[in-house]
């Protein structure tokens, strides 16, 4: 077998930033694909080490919660100028690391923005000032003026990360399908020109998660594949989607912002109580849940053409996720009593004995149908490719291993989004550990085939308005 292509030399110390099962996940990617020397890499997590994988690597492994309060002084002996600070954790803001790392001249990559704890559930705030469109508003203002800096990749995992690259790939696909030339589009606006020429109206981030395990989920546990913190923390906040220019029904219960790109709007009710049609090539139709992301917004944002000022082409775009079954039964369960998450929580790995993570985005309006492109991953290529993993951790894994690579190799590029940056570089560095890369037609919409059973309210001229997507 060969040796594995070492993408990126890198001189400085990584320092981990919370151990789950990401972390676990990409810490062999680390040592396989950069050139890394003993004792380069650090950990610190709030909680010990019980999986032994830090041994096994022999990384130190310090157990420290980082607050509020002692991140600074915590962050000021632990990483020096040209070190590479990689945030895995929860319940730790992202712009104040962010903030540190751009004074300090530090790299920094995470795979979603955190606020510190209580920041997304917390009552005494509105809906609004608990989303994800907060909290990138407050990164985007940050990095105005701070173009050349420290880089710092923010929500570089799999989506939000490989999202944007694979709305990108999908694209420029269909173009070479219907014999149109776009050249290498150059800015965000050449991609929202392609994407308004293909007729996109509407793009999901389509997942459905079909591993299991012999051990299924019991009363009082709450079952996922990755982090059942970070799952239960976004599917509380309110659901979030960037609204297209086409939609001509206002959801009642959805608001705007009232500052910002305004690419986005939200709805007055959590992630995990709202259901939305989809489809994967696999799968077929399914509900998702509509959870709040970030490539909901980014891409939405990047994808916006303005005339005089004035929207003329945005796509709808939102998340559209179907977790593992056991993780739908834990949903239901949590729903059912008034939102409190269980107090057992488990991540499955090892025990999996099946199933595939059909991960991609769904790009629908074009005139040859509905085209999906993504990623098909199953439990046993997940294990084949690296150890400690799911189908699930290593997609993301391989995501912010990409994320990362670019950034060694561009450390003054300041704050970017994945939408930002190389996504040929991210997909080359990110494919082998995603299974199966493909792009399928389907004649799906969301109105085909539903039930003459029940009185629904819906869209015949237009399938691809969101009032055909939600379920009541």
């Amino acid at each position: 077998m060969s040796e594995p292509e070492k993408h990126a030399e890198f001189s400085g110390n990584i320092v981990m930033l919370g151990f789950g099962s990401i972390g676990q996940a990409i810490l062999p990617l680390l040592f396989r694909h950069l050139s890394l020397r003993h004792g380069q890499v650090r950990i610190l997590s709030r909680s010990p080490d019980q999986s032994g994988i830090a041994a096994q690597y022999e990384v130190e492994f310090q157990a420290l919660a980082l607050t509020e309060s002692n991140y600074e002084a915590t962050l000021h002996g632990a990483v020096r100028p040209g070190d590479f600070l990689l945030n895995l954790s929860v319940d730790v803001a992202s712009l104040d690391l962010i903030r540190y790392c751009w004074r300090h001249g530090v790299l920094y990559l995470d795979t979603c923005i955190e606020p510190w704890p209580g920041g997304y559930n917390d009552p005494g705030r509105t809906l609004s000032q608990r989303s994800n469109y907060t909290l990138r508003e407050a990164v985007l203002a940050f990095r105005l003026d701070k173009r050349d800096g420290a880089t710092a990749v923010v929500t570089q995992g799999a989506n939000p990360g490989l999202a944007s690259a694979f709305v990108k790939q999908a694209l420029l696909a269909m173009a070479q399908d219907q014999d149109i030339a776009p050249g290498r589009p150059a800015c965000y606006e050449d991609w929202a020109a392609l994407a308004q020429q293909l007729g996109i109206k509407v793009i999901h981030i389509a997942e459905r998660d079909s591993q299991i395990a012999g051990r299924r989920k019991q009363r009082g546990e709450f079952v996922n594949t990755w982090s059942v913190a970070g799952f239960l923390s976004e599917g509380l906040q309110p659901s979030e989607l960037g609204w297209g220019s086409h939609e001509r029904h206002w959801p009642s219960d959805a608001c705007r912002h009232g500052y910002g790109c305004d690419a986005a709007v939200y709805l007055q009710q959590p992630g995990i109580a709202t259901r939305v049609r989809s489809w994967t090539p696999l799968e077929g139709p399914y509900h998702g849940f509509l959870v709040t992301h970030g490539e909901s917004i980014s891409i939405a944002d990047h994808l916006t053409l303005r005339e005089r000022g004035e929207v003329v082409y945005r796509p709808t775009v939102h998340y559209a996720y179907h977790p593992c079954d056991d993780a739908v039964l834990s949903l239901h369960e949590t729903a059912g009593k008034n939102w409190r998450p269980q107090r057992e929580r488990r991540i499955m790995r090892d025990e999996i004995d099946s199933g595939i993570d059909e991960l991609g985005v769904l790009l629908m309006g074009n005139r040859k149908g509905a085209y999906w492109y993504g990623s098909r991953l199953t439990i046993e290529e997940a294990r084949a490719g690296a150890p400690h993993n799911s189908a699930t951790s290593l997609q993301v894994a391989a995501g912010a291993l990409g994320g990362m690579v670019w950034a060694m190799r561009n450390p003054r590029a300041g704050v970017v989004e994945p939408d930002d940056i190389d996504y040929e570089l991210v997909l080359r560095i990110a494919a082998p550990y995603l299974g199966q890369l493909v792009g399928v037609y389907g004649d799906w919409t969301p109105i085909k085939e539903r039930s003459p059973l029940f009185e629904e309210e819906m869209d015949r001229d237009d399938p691809w308005q969101f009032l055909n997507f939600r379920v009541a």
